[in-house]
C-alpha cells in the first residue's frame, strides 16, 4: 500500500501506458485547433503515437493550436473522485506557474474538495518546468512513492531537484513563439530569413526564455552538445529527450548520450499543449546535473 497517491495533468508529456501501469492519477489539459475556419476544442490525452504525428501533421498543413489552463470544474472533479475512492495525501504535478496559473486553480480545487473530505490532503508542486523536466520530476516522486516516503517527504525531495534540471530546446520555426509570445515579431521574420534557431530553456522563475541564437539546425545540436558535455547529467543518470515529430533529431541525441555518458535516454514525442507553442521539426533534452540550472548563464550576466 503506498503512503500517497501521484498525480498530474498532462503537461508532463508522459505516455498513457506509462501513467496507467505506474498508477498515477492523471488530469489532461485542454487546447483548441481551428482548422479551415473551424474551432475544435480537444484534451491532451493522446493514447497512441500516431495521434501525436497526425497532431504535428495538421500544424504543418496550416491548422493553429491555442492552448488555455485547465479550468476549476475539472480540477474540482479530478481531486473529488480521488477523496471519494478513499485518497489521503496527495502529491500533484502542474505545468509551471511561468507559463500558466494552473497551480493556483488546482490548490484551490483541492482545498474546496478538503471542505467535505477532511482527511483529503494535496500538495501540489509546481516544478518550474513543464514536458520532460515536469515528466522527470514524476519519475522521481514515483520513485520516491514506491520507496514508501510519505507526501510530504517526496514533496521535499522533488522542490529540491527542479532547479537542477537543465533545458535545451531548439524550435524549427519561429512564428510558433511569436504567436505565443515568446519572440517578437521582427524576431521571427529576421530569424527565418537567416535561418537562426533560437535555443531555449527554462530560467528559475519557470518561465521560457531564449538563452541563445546560432544559426542552422546543426549548430543547435552542436550548442546542445557542448553544453551537456559542460554540465553533465548527474549519477542519477536520468535524461529525457523531446520531440515535436523529429525522429533524426531525437536519435542523434540518444546516439550521444549512449557514446558520451555510457547510458540509455528517454524519448518521447512532445504532446500538444507546449508542442504548439514550439511547432512541428523541434527537438529537446532535459536532464537533472548537479550544477543549477543556466549557472554559467547567470555568471555570464553578472560579470557583464
Amino acid at each position: 500500500m503506498y503512503r500517497f497517491t501521484l498525480s498530474t495533468d498532462s503537461t508532463c508529456d508522459l505516455y498513457r501506458d506509462f501513467i496507467d501501469g505506474n498508477d498515477i492519477r492523471f488530469v489532461p489539459l485542454t487546447f483548441t485547433v481551428e482548422k479551415n475556419g473551424v474551432l475544435e476544442d480537444r484534451k491532451d490525452a493522446f493514447v497512441s503515437y500516431d495521434q501525436y504525428v497526425a497532431f504535428y501533421n495538421e500544424l504543418r498543413a496550416g491548422a493553429l493550436s491555442r492552448t488555455s489552463m485547465l479550468n476549476y470544474e475539472a480540477h474540482y472533479e479530478h481531486f473529488r473522485k480521488m477523496a471519494e475512492e478513499g485518497a489521503e495525501d496527495v502529491l500533484h504535478f502542474t505545468i509551471s506557474s511561468g507559463l500558466s496559473p494552473t497551480k493556483t486553480v488546482a490548490a484551490k480545487a483541492a482545498a474546496d474538495v478538503k471542505k467535505d473530505f477532511p482527511r483529503f490532503n494535496v500538495l501540489v508542486v509546481d516544478p518550474l518546468t513543464a514536458t520532460v523536466g515536469q515528466g522527470l520530476l514524476v519519475r522521481l516522486a514515483l520513485e520516491q512513492r514506491n520507496a514508501g516516503k510519505t507526501a510530504q517527504e517526496a514533496y521535499d525531495y522533488v522542490n529540491g531537484q527542479r532547479l537542477h534540471i537543465q533545458h535545451y530546446i531548439v524550435a524549427d520555426d519561429l512564428n510558433y513563439l511569436k504567436r505565443g509570445g515568446r519572440i517578437s515579431a521582427v524576431s521571427a521574420a529576421i530569424g527565418g530569413v537567416l535561418n537562426v534557431k533560437p535555443v531555449i530553456s527554462f530560467d528559475n522563475d519557470g518561465k521560457l526564455f531564449v538563452i541563445d541564437k546560432v544559426r542552422g539546425v546543426r549548430k543547435a545540436m552542436s550548442y546542445i552538445k557542448a553544453k551537456m558535455v559542460k554540465n553533465p547529467p548527474s549519477k542519477l543518470q536520468k535524461v529525457c529527450i523531446v520531440h515535436t515529430d523529429n525522429q533524426e533529431a531525437a536519435e542523434e541525441l540518444v546516439q550521444f548520450v549512449r557514446e558520451t555518458f555510457s547510458f540509455e535516454p528517454l524519448v518521447s514525442i512532445m504532446g500538444p499543449v507546449i508542442g504548439s507553442h514550439v511547432g512541428p521539426n523541434a527537438f529537446a533534452v532535459g536532464y537533472l546535473s548537479d550544477t543549477l540550472r543556466n549557472a554559467d548563464v547567470e555568471a555570464q550576466r553578472e560579470q557583464s
